[in-house]
């Protein structure tokens, strides 16, 4: 199934989790909480105040080598969306990647996502654990704080 047609499934629209695909095309799902849609909106509200160029972009759809892949938090500069909007899912990722860990995830599978974003140009990528601790990353390690937005806090409160 194409990304395309996983968007237009009228049976598909209304689930409570996120969907995305694996290399093969096939779906994989994942349960959010309250806590994660909760990080998920702070974490875009402090992004769109602390930005003043570029779009914050939730549920941020990017194609990899390893299929379709949903950032739970995006910010692209104007340059990136003047190349890329009205696409879906992006050939390639935005500047930032931010993922939310749930219950489900571990952090084996976000390395594998970072990986993959940073493969398709990202050029951070966080993660927000389940205490709101932020965890920064560039393609060459960890980082203390976030280079492309450096007064975004270590610790979300919600």
């Amino acid at each position: 199934m194409s990304w395309a047609e996983i968007c237009n499934d009228p049976v598909l629209k209304d689930l409570p989790f996120k969907i995305q695909t694996d290399k093969w095309g096939h779906i994989v799902m994942s349960p959010a909480t309250n806590e994660h849609g909760m990080y998920q909106a702070k974490i875009v509200a402090l992004l769109s105040r602390l930005l003043a160029t570029g779009t914050v972009i939730s549920e941020c759809s990017v194609q990899t080598h390893e299929g379709v892949k949903v950032a739970d938090v995006a910010w692209a500069s104007d340059d990136f969306m003047r190349r890329n909007r009205g696409t879906t899912p992006f050939q390639e990722a935005p500047e930032l990647c931010v993922e939310i860990l749930s219950p489900s995830n571990t952090l084996t599978e976000m390395d594998e996502k970072k990986e993959l974003y940073f493969a398709r140009g990202a050029r951070e990528f966080w993660i927000c654990d389940k205490h709101g601790n932020m965890l920064f990353h560039k393609n060459t390690g960890a980082l203390d704080r976030s280079e492309l937005v450096s007064s975004f806090p270590n610790l979300i409160t919600i």
